[in-house]
């Protein structure tokens, strides 16, 4: 689980976006006990997780990558339920919150992480703006791509591990995003490349 972010500070032209976004998390109230939590989601490949790293280092927030939390390539539905009652619920009642990593290499549960109520968390990830997520939300934002640019950028990051099931996973975000209308709930949307 990734508690910082990493990544260069993004060009002057998309600071004013970033500023943007910024302002509009801090604006607004927390709605996870005293956390403000943002959502980055979309398609895999769409650009979530640079901009999850820039919110995460301009709000000084924790980040969780909610693919970490993903029980394996067909279990993509089953996450949103699990950051909803083991994450959010615990920190929104001032809890500290235990959820078990997914160990991707043996295809089986991985260790448990604790992570403590803060000032803001940013949730980076296909599923992270579901509807059982939604209601500990502060601001909810969509980034996606064209698919040709989206499995060109996977392929580029995990391609050995991702290429055998771009498929699988693809099917499953389309479902998913179809059934929780993630785009049209979202407060804001991107598109890169």
């Amino acid at each position: 689980m990734h508690f910082s972010a990493h990544g260069p500070e993004p060009p002057p032209e998309a600071r004013f976006r970033y500023d943007e976004l910024v302002d509009a998390v801090r604006d607004r109230l927390p709605a996870c006990g005293s956390t403000s939590v943002v959502a980055v989601d979309g398609p895999s490949g769409s650009g979530k997780s640079e901009l999850a790293d820039t919110l995460a280092r301009r709000l000084e927030a924790t980040i969780l990558r909610v693919d970490e939390l993903v029980p394996g390539w067909h279990g993509l539905a089953a996450m949103p339920p699990v950051v909803a009652r083991d994450l959010l619920a615990p920190l929104a009642a001032g809890e500290v919150a235990e959820v078990r990593r997914w160990n991707w290499i043996d295809d089986e549960p991985g260790e448990r992480v604790a992570l403590r109520p803060g000032r803001f968390l940013v949730l980076d990830g296909c599923g992270s703006g579901s509807r059982v997520i939604r209601p500990y939300l502060t601001l909810l934002v969509w980034v996606d791509a064209p698919e040709e640019t989206r499995r060109e950028r996977a392929m580029a990051r995990d391609g050995a591990v991702f290429e055998p099931w771009w498929d699988v996973w693809a099917a499953q975000e389309r479902a998913l995003f179809a059934a929780e209308q993630t785009q049209a709930a979202a407060d804001v949307r991107l598109r890169s490349g």
